[in-house]
């Protein structure tokens, strides 16, 4: 009888998955991707989505069934404030790096209870760095795991823990160490999406008509954000076309966005300066069809990254897919899955040594640059190779059975390595792998008795234990308030600034037993009104007697000095 397939819970937050929005992101088309991809090759018989709210998780019911998920088949919603109900599937994935946040919620209702899975994007991001450098100190566990998507990021990864494990053990003492997985899975693609086919001919012959492309004619695609401060330089592009346009028709295709109008101007200026002889084509790259006419319409694809941002590179495996040789520059995750001379050519790039942009990071660090500004000063200082790219252009744009037999190559390296399929399967090999490790490892920090989860987010009332006169305990003594009935009770839960925290109060039967006990009995030790309650409500109902005290419907104090007072008050 073959095994179950491994089966994992989306944390899920819909900017995450959505590649609708204005501002196309990279993480975006990675998290839509990946659960389009699991949806449709995991074969796991129910999807559970932990999202904030039920909204929420109505959105990820939506999203599924148009990737593909059947209608009627179990669909399971988790919310936040119950992370015990992850112990099935047993998984929880996180679309980033950011897994301390799980990690320390995980911590409260147990750290055997499942595992976490995340995934790099950009490591850059101040943001990024110090949620990297937290794993050495936040509770993620030997069963839990953060994918790498390309070698070079895992060197990067390893890096900022290597420095900031240094400091700690410099600080503090110890050896501290990651003790998570750190597997290397590549983003991946649905090659059937690029297969060819009479819409995918009609929609490039659409594509080349409206844009004056002709049948002899090459035209090169770039796709993706429009940016040379934080994406790519055009400038070795443009040159590049520029110079193999001199023995055949060059077009450029752009498709993507622009963060602003100056950032198209300062692209369109240096295409006019640099490849004047190349008509540039510039498409809205939010828009799906767009996208998909692109990859149909194009002969070659060029992205040359010059960028830290940049971890992987998800458009050269769409690329390969769609059967185009790519030009790429030898950089990041490019190095991963372009093989230079097979699917297209890697360009050689140069950077600073180590050592000569500290000012840079500083310049960061202390505000004076954006984000954006710091990833720009290194990629002015980042280079690509000029040369070789006009090399590689001009001997695609001369050789069209170069170019189809590298597209043919690159077509069949996407089918066995990238294809969503493939890429699914390895993470539901690590999925399964993490939960039998879970069952016998070490646990990392197991929570101290009687110690808060979280030290830094302890129970406020532990926490602030010194503010009040006394505490609510079992002996504090409980009467009726002066207007303690049942108009009264009804007012106090509907009046907003009353109302505030009910659904994390008793019920309102419970709370009316507490009233009509009151009035029968009269003053009560907090412990009998306790035992009108089982036991697991009972934490519920000793806080709960702060609110009903607050809003005069019971008077609180020590045992044997208050009692029932008049009608009237």
């Amino acid at each position: 009888m073959p095994a179950t397939p491994a089966n994992g819970a989306f944390y899920y937050a819909p900017d995450g998955y959505d590649t609708g929005g204005e501002r196309l992101m990279g993480r975006q088309a990675a998290g839509e991707g990946f659960l389009r991809g699991f949806v449709r090759h995991a074969g796991v018989p129910s999807l559970t989505a932990f999202a904030r709210s039920r909204a929420e998780f109505d959105d990820f019911a939506a999203r599924v069934g148009r990737c593909g998920w059947p209608a009627g088949r179990k669909l399971r919603y988790v919310p936040f404030t119950r992370p015990d109900q992850l112990a099935d599937p047993g998984v929880l994935f996180y679309p980033g790096p950011e897994l301390g946040t799980v990690a320390w919620q995980r911590r409260h209702v147990g750290q055997r209870r499942y595992s976490l899975v995340g995934v790099t994007h950009t490591t850059a991001s101040d943001r990024s760095m110090d949620a990297v450098g937290r794993l050495l100190t936040d509770p993620v566990q030997p069963w839990d795991a953060l994918v790498c998507t390309s070698a070079a990021v895992k060197a990067t990864v390893a890096r900022i823990t290597e420095t900031w494990g240094d400091y700690l053990r410099q600080r503090v003492g110890g050896a501290p160490r990651i003790p998570l997985d750190l597997p290397v899975i590549p983003l991946g693609v649905e090659c059937d999406d690029f297969a060819a086919s009479p819409v995918r001919a009609a929609a490039r012959a659409g594509l080349r008509a409206r844009l004056g492309i002709a049948a002899g004619d090459v035209a090169v695609l770039f796709l993706g954000r429009l940016s040379y401060h934080a994406k790519a330089h055009p400038l070795p592009m443009y040159l590049a076309a520029e110079a193999a346009a001199a023995g055949a028709r060059v077009h450029l295709i752009l498709a993507g966005w622009f963060a602003n109008a100056a950032l198209e101007a300062h692209f369109r200026e240096a295409a006019a300066a640099l490849a004047p002889s190349v008509p540039l084509h510039v498409l809205d790259g939010r828009n799906a069809e767009t996208r998909r006419a692109a990859w149909a319409g194009a002969d070659v694809f060029m992205s040359l990254s010059d960028n830290i941002q940049e971890t992987f590179g998800l458009t050269p495996i769409e690329a390969m897919a769609a059967g185009l040789p790519a030009i790429v520059s030898d950089w990041d995750g490019y190095r991963d899955t372009v093989r230079d001379g097979i699917d297209g050519f890697r360009i050689p790039t140069f950077a600073p040594p180590p050592g000569a942009g500290a000012d840079l990071a500083l310049r960061h660090a202390v505000g004076s640059d954006t984000y954006d500004r710091y990833c720009g000063h290194a990629s002015q200082m980042t280079a690509v190779d000029v040369g070789r790219t006009r090399d590689a252009l001009t001997a695609l744009v001369a050789d069209p059975d170069r170019r189809r037999t590298m597209g043919e190559a690159g077509r069949r390296r996407a089918a066995e390595v990238f294809d969503w399929r493939v890429v699914v399967a390895a993470y539901q090999a690590l999925f399964a792998e993490l939960n039998r490790r879970r069952a016998s490892a070490d646990e990392a920090a197991p929570p101290l008795p009687g110690a808060p989860p979280d030290p830094l987010r302890e129970d406020p009332f532990r926490l602030f234990a010194a503010y009040p006169t006394a505490p609510i305990t079992a002996t504090t003594q409980v009467a009726a308030g002066a207007e303690a009935d049942a108009a009264r009770f009804a007012l106090m839960r509907r009046l907003p600034a009353t109302a505030l925290a009910l659904a994390l109060l008793a019920s309102e039967d419970e709370c009316r037993a507490v009233l009509d006990t009151l009035a029968r009995r009269g003053p009560q030790p907090a412990s009998a009104i306790l035992d009108l309650v089982p036991a697991n409500r009972r934490p519920i109902l000793l806080r709960t007697l702060g609110w009903l005290a607050k809003v005069g419907l019971i008077a609180l104090g020590p045992a044997g000095t208050i009692e029932n007072p008049p009608s009237g008050g």
